[in-house]
């Protein structure tokens, strides 16, 4: 890659190197016609629910898009941007090399995402990146470390912080409406497996030669096989159990509620209690839906019903007293979010949809009630404000770092299998403190394979 460009976006990264003191541009900055523009590099499902609110937002334009596997790409183009004008690419660092981009969003799978994120922000782009935004904690602390470095503005790809109704209840349980918080209640989300090997399977046509080295990343480099490729979310060398109602896939979003309602943002938990052996079992028995259960979502029941994976209930405790119990099953609770029992109440938050007890906190004037637009909206119009205005975003990456630092503390309790004992971590140095054996854990940091080094910060 060349040097950072010297463009339009100078007048937005220039002196913005600390993003605890914001850097504001006026409106006019960029013209009158002269929008954001961002490139998306990785090119599965998600990124077509990306563009499509990309393209409700005026001041917002995609200019180019990237995928290491070109007939994934074609599909993309041909069903997703049809009739627009972009450029395409099969290697990233082409594309943030030879584009005048504002940002990237980065809907990779995991385990590459850390190595595309960090290019970008050398390169001088701010980024959006789809949660879990790393494959380690190590990992996720460096992407964290690089963006204060180059002054960049991150949004990690939790969008309930970005809708009103969400951020209402959280900052009610946060302001002491239910009361001191005593106890919180989230799923018991299901983790990775392990690749147990298999025949390999004819590549498929069209790509580049080096596409499968490139798309496999700083994992093993395993013969071609279509589950990997296309269930990648499943398996432990490319997630953290990325599954609907996994760890990382509905978990990611269940933990950061959790953190923004306790005001954890920056720290975490400081004891991790494994409660039971891990065992392979469905995440409920998804019978009828009784009336207590009335606020849970449909649809995320039907999502949820046919995952069946590794599990194993797990306590965590914070140094303030409050207690998180990821207990649920999928049949009952909040499947993207949590309880909060509080000694004068109690607030479920789940995704656009609240409850309460007393009913009457729902009653405030300031309610902002569902969602308007679609809920990836809200978020991508925050990491466009913050890019003009140099402010944190609502999910800033060190936000994202530490939800889904809560994912791999459930991994590593349950890899490390000491049922019933008290894991103590301490969320500064982001280490065990009588568990060497968790320190050990890849979810801490994974050795990375030869050309997907991640590079000096300087």
């Amino acid at each position: 890659m060349s040097p950072v460009h010297t463009n339009r976006r100078t007048l937005l990264k220039a002196g913005a190197a600390a993003l605890a003191v914001p850097y504001f541009v006026p409106a006019h900055a960029f013209g009158a016609n002269d929008r954001v523009q961002v490139g998306i590099i990785g090119l599965g499902g998600r990124a077509k629910t990306i563009v499509e609110s990309c393209n409700q937002i005026a001041d917002l334009e995609v200019v180019a898009v990237c995928d290491c596997f070109k007939p994934d790409m074609d599909t993309f183009v041909k069903f997703v941007g049809a009739g627009r004008k972009w450029s395409t690419y099969e290697d990233f660092r082409q594309m943030i090399d030879r584009e005048n981009l504002d940002g990237v969003m980065v809907e990779t799978t995991t385990h590459a995402r850390a190595w595309i994120v960090v290019a970008a922000m050398q390169a001088g782009m701010d980024t959006y990146s789809e949660k879990p935004m790393c494959l380690s904690i190590r990992e996720g602390r460096y992407m964290v470390e690089a963006a204060r470095k180059y002054g960049r503005v991150t949004q990690v790809g939790t969008q309930q912080r970005s809708m009103p109704i969400n951020n209402w209840a959280s900052d009610l349980v946060k302001s002491g409406a239910i009361g001191k918080v005593k106890t919180v209640l989230a799923p018991n989300f299901v983790g990775p497996v392990r690749w147990p090997g298999g025949k390999s399977e004819a590549m498929p046509s069209g790509g580049s030669p080096s596409w499968w080295d490139v798309w496999t990343n700083q994992s093993e480099l395993r013969p071609y096989h279509r589950e990997l490729h296309h269930r990648w979310e499943k398996w432990w060398d490319y997630d953290g159990g990325g599954l609907c109602y996994g760890v990382t896939g509905w978990g990611t979003h269940s933990f950061d509620q959790i953190q923004r309602a306790l005001g954890t943002d920056e720290t975490g938990p400081v004891e991790i209690v494994l409660e039971e052996p891990i065992s392979d079992k469905p995440c409920g028995k998804f019978e009828t839906v009784s009336e207590v259960d009335e606020t849970r979502l449909d649809y995320l029941i039907k999502l949820a019903k046919p995952v069946v994976g590794p599990r194993a209930k797990i306590t965590m405790r914070y140094a303030g007293g409050t207690e998180l119990r990821m207990h649920l099953d999928g049949d009952w609770g909040p499947g993207l979010g949590a309880i909060f029992i509080g000694d004068s109440g109690k607030l479920e938050i789940n995704r656009n949809k609240i409850a309460a007890n007393p009913k009457e906190l729902l009653n405030d004037p300031n309610n902002p009630g569902a969602i308007t637009k679609p809920e990836t909206q809200y978020h991508i119009e925050n990491w466009l404000r913050c890019i003009k205005t140099r402010e944190r975003c609502t999910a800033d990456i060190e936000y994202g770092l530490r939800s889904t630092t809560l994912c791999y503390l459930v991994n590593i309790a349950r890899e490390v299998g000491r049922v019933g004992e008290a894991l103590r971590w301490d969320p500064d140095t982001e280490r065990f403190t009588n568990c060497d054996e968790g320190n050990r854990s890849a979810y801490i940091q994974r050795p990375r394979r030869r050309g997907y080094e991640l590079p000096e910060l300087v």
